[in-house]
């Protein structure tokens, strides 16, 4: 595995609904994500606008309501995969970009890349820098539970406006 510290910001759109735990990860952590298993909390990000923008719209032909989030980040040990797969990384690599939904959801299979979240968190890593498979930007899942002290994930909400509850008050 290629780790690397980031310092930037990350962005992500969120259903309405949900934007009062804008760093929780608790969605992703209740259904599993790419490279996280139910059970495991990860925050999905990415380094672009237009990337937050293309992954919360995934297929759909219109852009349902969502709220735009900025997240200033500051983490060490995170897995650099925006190279992709090279004879440098373990064989099990060679799966990243799977249909994870397809396998699990239809076929009732462990997606591989749940072992490879698993071993990403057991080998110290705090998440993983990829390529998105619907834009080209760059995602970044982070695993909630491996953060430290020495992490900074914050929201940029200066006025205070993101709901504190589902009932927005």
């Amino acid at each position: 595995m290629i780790f690397t510290a980031i310092n930037t910001v990350a962005y992500r759109v969120h259903n309405p609904k949900w934007a009062y735990a804008p760093i929780s990860g608790s969605g992703a952590g209740t259904h599993g994500g790419r490279v996280n298993r139910p059970g495991v909390n990860a925050l999905y990000l990415s380094l672009e606008l237009e990337t937050a923008l293309a992954e919360y719209k995934q297929v759909d032909s219109l852009l349902p309501p969502g709220l735009m989030v900025s997240y200033p980040i500051v983490v060490d040990s995170i897995v650099d995969f925006r190279g992709g797969f090279t004879k440098a990384w373990d064989a099990l690599w060679q799966d990243f970009h799977c249909d994870w939904r397809k396998l699990y959801f239809n076929d009732g299979i462990e997606p591989p890349t749940w072992i490879i979240g698993d071993q990403v968190v057991a080998a110290g890593g705090k998440g993983i820098l990829f390529k998105s498979v619907i834009s080209g930007g760059t995602n970044l899942v982070l695993y909630n539970d491996a953060l430290t002290d020495s992490d900074s994930i914050t929201v940029h909400d200066p006025n205070h406006i993101l709901p504190k509850n589902q009932d927005w008050t």
